[in-house]
């Protein structure tokens, strides 16, 4: 069975190596970058990885969709450019792909670090993620921000994890709190919801809630209340920003 890899990119440099070393061995590795400024390009080529490149980028699931849609070979495996394949999960990689039975897909755990530690609850383990999956029986979701897989007949489960660097620090994940809450409100606004400041203050105060005691994110020492707290703000600023974006649209 062949495989195609496919990532995408935009200004990874200090993760991409790693990425792409991990899944060296496959037949084919697909990168679609939109548009780097730093060292990505030149990491890539520099272990002869070919990169396509985009003018723009209309978001994470048509981006990956661009990807798929010039993987060439029977099976297709979704990678982020701060993610990893262990020579555990290759192995069974392999397995599946030679032994499929009625399954077009599979779903893995994903272990994710948060500011150097490996969290093992607060809704980050065991975090399941289909990426595998038989070209052209799945597309990505159209989701600028939290794309997924829409997969077309019966998905199988694999045991082990595929390795996640998901922050680095906290002005990283500072920045990705600003992102995702500008992006998700103008989803919800686009959607025709509305939002208050009571909305803000009880959807970050439960996201606070189901992440440190219903999902024993206590479990995880400080990081585990960091990464609550960082979720409760995360959702409070969708609301805010939902709020605002509705009181603009009624003024004009």
């Amino acid at each position: 069975m062949s495989l195609s890899v496919i990532v995408i990119s935009r200004n990874n440099e200090a993760t991409i190596r790693r990425c792409l070393e991990s899944v060296a061995w496959a037949d084919e590795i697909v990168v679609v970058d939109s548009g780097s400024t730093d060292r990505t390009l030149d990491i890539c080529r520099g272990l002869g990885v070919p990169v396509h490149q985009t003018p723009d980028f209309p978001g994470h699931g048509p981006q990956k969709n661009r990807a798929l849609d010039r993987a060439t070979h029977e099976w297709v495996f979704s990678l982020d450019s701060d993610e990893w394949v262990t020579p555990e999960l290759r192995s069974e990689i392999e397995r599946a792909m030679a032994s499929p039975g009625d399954k077009v897909a599979f779903m893995m755990p994903r272990r994710s670090s948060f500011c150097g530690r490996f969290m093992r609850h607060s809704g980050w383990w065991p975090d399941y993620v289909t990426r595998l999956f038989r070209r052209g029986a799945a597309r990505f979701s159209e989701d600028h921000t939290h794309d997924r897989l829409i997969v077309t007949g019966p998905r199988g489960r694999l045991r082990q994890p595929v390795m996640h660097e998901a922050v680095t620090d906290l002005d990283q994940m500072l920045a990705k709190i600003n992102m995702y809450s500008t992006t998700s409100a103008a989803m919800f606004h686009r959607d025709g919801r509305r939002a208050s400041l009571a909305t803000a203050l009880l959807h970050g105060g439960w996201a606070f809630v189901r992440t440190y005691f219903l999902r024993l994110g206590f479990l995880d020492g400080r990081e585990g209340f960091m990464l609550a707290v960082i979720n409760a703000e995360n959702s409070y600023y969708r609301y805010v920003k939902l709020m605002l974006l509705s009181e603009r649209s009624r003024e004009q």
